[in-house]
């Protein structure tokens, strides 16, 4: 039996990029398969009524933010800068590209790695040319998909799959109709996944 994590995120989501740093050895851990689905997180905040301004627009919440990322990012022993821009529309979509070489988790920490931990611009056709080549991709390949009917297709489903699931932020991590939502609910989903697994255990005892 395939057991599945799935994993909402969107590259522009610093937290999402803190999450990454533990669940894939999690997933690993536990006998579960990362489902990677990008996602436009403005897109399904709006989807779900949360219409407010995002937390860059209101100052005294971004320096509290910009402190607790800062927490975090100590805590895993990982670099966190702010990029230039966070719009994250061709990162997003190359994760397709990625996931149909059986490579998600390798793209996304490297994406990850460029934007947040070393402030590259996510906007950048050029970041995702550095990025395909450090793969051994194609660079031209990898752009037509991302500005093709196909990346936007791909990208549209995805959206409306998290959506129709109830994501509304992200990280959202999901089995089955469980949730988690943000990088501090890792605790909480590894909780569940070890009384996962000791069920199993007693039922094959």
């Amino acid at each position: 039996m395939i057991r599945q994590l799935d994993f909402y995120f969107d590259l522009m989501s610093p937290f999402a990029y803190l999450a990454h740093q533990r669940l894939p050895g999690l997933a690993g851990r536990y006998g579960y398969t990362l489902r990677y689905w990008p996602i436009d997180l403005p897109a399904a905040k709006r989807a779900a009524g949360n219409s407010g301004p995002p937390n860059v627009k209101i100052p005294v919440k971004l320096r509290y933010l910009k402190t607790d990322l800062d927490r975090w990012a100590q805590r895993y022993g990982v670099p966190l800068i702010f990029p230039p821009s966070l719009d994250s529309t061709l990162l997003n979509k190359a994760v397709f590209f990625a996931i149909d070489r059986d490579a998600a988790e390798v793209f996304v920490r490297h994406a990850w790695h460029a934007v947040w931990g070393e402030g590259s611009d996510m906007s950048d056709p050029a970041l995702l040319r550095t990025l395909a080549l450090a793969l051994g991709w194609d660079a031209g390949e990898v752009l037509d998909f991302v500005y093709s009917p196909e990346g936007q297709a791909r990208y549209d489903a995805s959206n409306r799959g998290a959506q129709e699931r109830g994501v509304f932020g992200t990280p959202t991590m999901m089995i089955g109709d469980d949730m988690w939502w943000g990088n501090d609910r890792l605790d909480f989903l590894e909780a569940f996944l070890t009384g996962k697994a000791r069920q199993r255990h007693e039922q094959t005892a």
